[in-house]
């Protein structure tokens, strides 16, 4: 379990990595319990979650801070993963790629093409989630939606392929990594 408590929030979670994608999501902004629940389902992990805060900025941010270290903790020494993920998921009009590499160094590129806000939240917070949340969890992550009208639909792709990418790059696998032999 995770927790942090600030002047501004208050966030606690819980994950199991090699789950079945069961989760419990409870913050006062719908949408990004949908997201997360996205996120959960594609990733098959386990996620309980709770965040209560003064602004939608502080609670996303805090969530994706929270959310990154608990799975940064629940990766361990990051011995026998596959390391790497991918996927490309269509959703309607949008083409959405997620790819990662669990390696131990944050880097984070993200190309989200949105162009007003979504459900109420404006499209910076999505970056700003997408970053604070590898930052966090102290993994590479590239996002790139090649195309599509829909914010929504751009948004929610995302997630769907960030599950993906998660699942299979945090998939157990019994060879080396890397070859400095370890990561």
């Amino acid at each position: 379990m995770i927790e942090r408590k600030t002047k501004e929030t208050r966030i606690k979670a819980e994950v199991k990595l090699l789950g079945e994608g069961v989760c419990e999501i409870k913050t006062p902004i719908a949408f990004f319990n949908h997201m997360l629940s996205t996120l959960c389902f594609y990733s098959k992990m386990n996620l309980s979650l709770e965040a209560e805060g003064d602004l939608t900025h502080h609670i996303i941010e805090d969530v994706a801070i929270v959310l990154g270290t608990a799975i940064n903790n629940a990766l361990g020494e990051r011995r026998n993963i596959k390391r790497f993920g991918f996927a490309k998921i269509p959703m309607d009009d949008v083409l959405a790629e997620v790819v990662v590499d669990l390696v131990r160094r944050a880097y984070v590129v993200t190309d989200l093409k949105l162009t007003s806000s979504v459900e109420s939240i404006e499209p910076e917070l999505f970056n700003h989630f997408f970053r604070s949340f590898a930052h966090s969890a102290n993994f590479t992550l590239h996002i790139n939606v090649a195309y599509g009208e829909d914010n929504h639909h751009k948004v929610e792709a995302v997630f769907k392929a960030l599950g993906i990418a998660l699942r299979e790059a945090w998939h157990p696998e019994s060879t080396l990594v890397s070859t400095k032999g370890e990561i």
